[in-house]
């Protein structure tokens, strides 16, 4: 494996009750492109009459939330009055612009849950854009080999996938039961990251360990991948960001004072955020500003 690559362990966290693996940010690395946040959502079964996943409302500015979704069902409520469903092979984006709440449920009779759920962060000159929110149950999907290929947002091999974004970007789920093999062309432009979902792979001649980010610099143009039976892997994308991204709780921003002031707006009830209906629960709290 290229000395240029890098490879950094996830961190446990707790996400609405239950551990997730966070391999955006942490210490090693922030951003890859405009992706700034991944977090690994089991696979995990809970057990009869457990509380599964529950995320209250909570608030978000400059960015996209996107959820690639493996197993399970999670119910998404926003602000915006939006309310849908998730199931396995979609995807749900929600861009937050100005501001924007939401929560997120799995649903009862629902005992797996297997999800991807990521951050993108928006172009300076977009990132006050009105908040929306897009659901895409459908997206090219082919085969190559043994192996098949999602294409979540972005273009891939001559493919475009539907899904909206505001800066160049990847995202490609790649799925084994067979196991196999490929060899994926990339940008060079793009720098990318490689995260397995499930199962062992090799990459370039080199395991793969479970719950570790693959780093690649920009100037790569091909990955030869080997995956064995039952593996699946994402692959994140995107050119390099101009200037350093702040992240603090749920805001992104180049500005430190837009991230203060969003934080006061929600700690206030500034109607900026508006306000999610539907959830029986309390609203999240922001953490103390010290430090930003």
């Amino acid at each position: 494996m290229t000395h240029e690559w890098q490879r950094i362990a996830s961190r446990l966290t707790d996400v609405g009750g239950i551990p997730v693996a966070r391999a955006l940010p942490v210490k090693e690395r922030r951003t890859i492109g405009p992706w700034c946040f991944l977090d690994h959502i089991g696979p995990t079964r809970f057990a009869p009459g457990a509380p599964g996943l529950d995320v209250g409302p909570h608030p978000h500015i400059a960015l996209q939330t996107f959820t690639w979704m493996l197993e399970g069902e999670i119910l998404h409520r926003d602000s915006l009055g939006s309310e849908q469903v998730i199931r396995p092979g979609q995807v749900n984006l929600m861009t937050a612009g100005h501001g924007i709440a939401h929560t997120e449920e799995s649903l009862p009779n629902q005992p797996d849950l297997h999800a991807a759920q990521l951050w993108i962060a928006l172009p300076e000159v977009d990132q006050h854009t009105p908040p929306r929110f897009d659901h895409y149950p459908r997206l090219p999907r082919w085969q190559q080999g043994e192996i098949t290929l999602t294409l979540l947002i972005g273009e891939h091999d001559g493919r475009r996938a539907p899904t909206l974004h505001f800066s160049p970007i990847l995202g490609l789920d790649l799925h084994a039961p067979a196991g196999g093999q490929i060899t994926l062309s990339l940008d060079p432009a793009f720098e990318h990251g490689l995260f397995p979902l499930q199962g062992e792979t090799v990459v370039a001649n080199d395991p793969l360990a479970p719950e570790q980010l693959l780093y690649l610099p920009p100037g790569n143009r091909t990955l030869e991948l080997t995956l064995r039976p039952g593996a699946r892997l994402l692959l994140i994308g995107g050119e390099p960001l101009a200037q350093p991204l702040q992240i603090w709780w749920n805001f992104v921003s180049f500005d430190r004072q837009a991230i203060r002031t969003a934080a006061t707006d929600w700690e206030r009830g500034d109607p900026r955020f508006g306000e999610v209906r539907g959830y029986a629960g309390p609203r999240l709290k922001a953490p103390p500003l010290a430090g930003l």
